[in-house]
C-alpha cells in the first residue's frame, strides 16, 4: 500500500520540525517527506488539510490487564483503545495475573499483541519473581523473550538488599530498572493526599514524604551502583527537585508523570468522586503546577496515560474501597494538547513528551518521522471537540474523572507500520 498524507501539517519533535510538508509512504515505511519520490504512484490519498501529522503516540504505562484480569479489560479492547488515541507503541507493566515474570508469558503477550496488528506493546518484565519482592527473575531470559525493562510496578521490596542486588545486577547487563517511588509503610492503608481534603472528609492519608523518601533511598542505590532507573509517575513539587538534583549530577535517570497529575489535583476527589481515586494520588496545586513546570523545563522526560481499565464494580464503592486506576490511552492526546495550550507551550515541544522522549526512555525506534523508517503516524484534528462520555470510548474501563467533560485534540487516522489501523 502506497499512501500519501497531503497538505497536513508535519511536527516531528525529535528534528524539531513543523511545516507543511507532504509524507509519502511504501511498503510500510516513510519514502519521502516534502516531495513525492520519482514515479511514486500512490495507491490511496489522505486529506490532512487542517490537520496535524505527528509521530505515533508512545505511552510509557498502560495496562492491557492481560492476563489475569479480563473481566477489566482484554488485549482486543485496549488496542483498539490505543489505536483510537493515536498511540502506536506502549509499554505495559508487569503487574498482570501471573506476573510477566516467565519468557513464555512475555512471548504470549508479544505474540497475541502482534497478531492484532496494531500497537507495538513492549512488555515491562518483572524485577522479582511473582512480584514477590525477593527473589530476581532471570533477567536476561527476560530480555531474549522481548522485555524492555525491569519493574515490580506497585509491589514493595521485601527489604532493601533485594533492591540493592537487583540495580547492581541490572547495571552489569545495561538493563534499565523502572521504580515507582513508594516507601510501603508510610503509604499503607492510604488513599488521599495528606492535605486539607483527606483531613475534612476524614481519608487515610498518603504523605509526600511517602514518595520522597522511597525516592531518596533509590537515587542513592542509582549512585552507588550505575543503574539506569526509570522513575514512574513522580507526584510532588519534592519529588521532582530531587530529580532535578540528581540530573544536575548526571547520574542515569529519568522519570514520568501521570497525564492525570498534570491537570487535577486533591481538589478533584470532590464529594468522594471514586474516578478520582489514583495511585500515586491526586497531590496539592503546588505539587501540580511544579510537575508542570517540570514537563515544560525537561526535568520530567515523559507524559503517560497510566492507563488502568478498571471493572464497574470495583469503582461504585466508597472512595476508600475503590480500586485506583483510570483510563487514559485515549485521552492522552488531548490532555496534552489542553496542558500545552494553558502552558503556553508550542505543539511541538509538548508533542515530544508523548512521541519522541517517551521512546528514548524506552530505548525503541520510534516517536519520530524519519526516511526509512516505519510509518508509525498520528493524524489529528487539534481544534475539534470532543464529548469524553463512556459510550465514546473504546476502551472497556469507562474510569475517567473527564467524564461528561469535552477535549479538544480528535484523531482521525492511525497508522502502524503504513497501514491505516484506525480512522474517524
Amino acid at each position: 500500500m502506497k499512501i500519501h498524507i497531503k497538505g497536513g501539517r508535519l511536527i516531528d519533535p525529535r528534528s524539531g520540525v513543523d511545516a507543511n510538508k507532504d509524507v509519502y509512504i511504501a511498503a510500510g515505511k516513510i519514502v519521502a517527506i516534502g516531495d513525492a519520490p520519482n514515479g511514486y504512484t500512490a495507491n490511496r490519498v489522505i486529506d490532512a488539510a487542517g490537520l496535524v501529522v505527528c509521530p505515533g503516540l508512545v505511552d510509557l504505562a498502560a495496562r492491557l490487564r492481560e492476563p489475569g484480569f479480563e473481566y477489566m479489560a482484554t488485549l482486543e479492547s485496549e488496542m483498539e483503545a490505543a489505536i483510537a488515541g493515536g498511540v502506536t507503541s506502549l509499554a505495559c507493566p508487569p503487574d498482570t495475573d501471573p506476573p510477566l515474570d516467565e519468557p513464555g508469558l512475555v512471548e504470549m503477550l508479544k505474540f497475541r499483541a502482534k497478531n492484532l496488528n496494531q500497537a507495538r506493546v513492549y512488555p515491562i518484565g518483572a524485577l522479582t519473581q511473582g512480584l514477590k519482592g525477593k527473589r530476581l527473575t532471570e533477567m536476561a531470559e527476560l530480555v531474549d523473550a522481548g522485555c524492555v525493562a525491569f519493574s515490580q510496578a506497585d509491589a514493595p521490596f521485601a527489604d532493601t538488599q533485594v533492591l540493592y542486588h537487583a540495580l547492581q545486577y541490572a547495571a552489569t547487563f545495561g538493563f534499565p530498572v523502572w521504580l515507582r517511588p513508594q516507601d510501603p509503610a508510610l503509604a499503607q492503608h492510604g488513599v488521599a493526599h495528606d492535605g486539607q481534603v483527606a483531613t475534612r472528609f476524614g481519608l487515610p492519608a498518603i504523605p509526600v514524604c511517602a514518595e520522597t523518601v522511597a525516592l531518596s533511598m533509590i537515587l542513592i542505590l542509582a549512585r552507588k551502583t550505575g543503574a539506569r532507573v526509570h522513575l514512574a509517575r513522580l507526584s510532588s513539587a519534592e519529588g521532582v527537585e530531587m530529580v532535578r538534583q540528581a540530573k544536575r549530577e548526571k547520574l542515569p535517570v529519568t522519570c514520568d508523570v501521570a497525564i492525570h497529575h498534570a491537570h487535577l489535583t486533591e481538589m478533584d476527589i470532590g464529594y468522594f468522586e471514586s474516578n478520582s481515586r489514583l495511585d500515586p494520588p491526586l497531590r496539592s496545586q503546588r505539587d501540580r503546577d511544579a510537575l508542570r513546570a517540570a514537563l515544560a523545563d525537561g526535568t520530567v522526560d515523559a507524559l503517560c496515560s497510566d492507563h488502568t481499565p478498571v471493572d464497574e464494580d470495583a469503582k461504585q464503592l466508597p472512595f476508600a474501597e475503590a480500586e485506583p486506576g483510570a483510563t487514559g490511552l485515549e485521552l492522552l492526546l488531548p490532555l496534552t494538547l489542553k496542558w500545552a495550550e494553558e502552558s503556553k507551550m508550542k505543539l511541538v515541544l509538548a508533542l515530544a513528551r508523548i512521541t519522541s522522549d517517551p521512546a528514548r526512555v524506552l530505548g525503541v525506534d520510534a516517536g519520530h518521522l524519519t526516511t526509512g523508517h516505519a510509518a508509525d503516524i498520528c493524524i489529528f484534528d487539534p481544534e475539534r471537540y470532543w464529548k469524553i462520555e463512556p459510550q465514546a470510548l473504546k476502551s472497556q474501563g469507562k474510569n475517567t474523572p473527564y467524564i461528561g467533560l469535552e477535549l479538544k485534540g480528535k484523531v482521525r487516522h492511525t497508522l502502524v507500520d503504513g497501514q491505516v489501523v484506525y480512522e474517524f
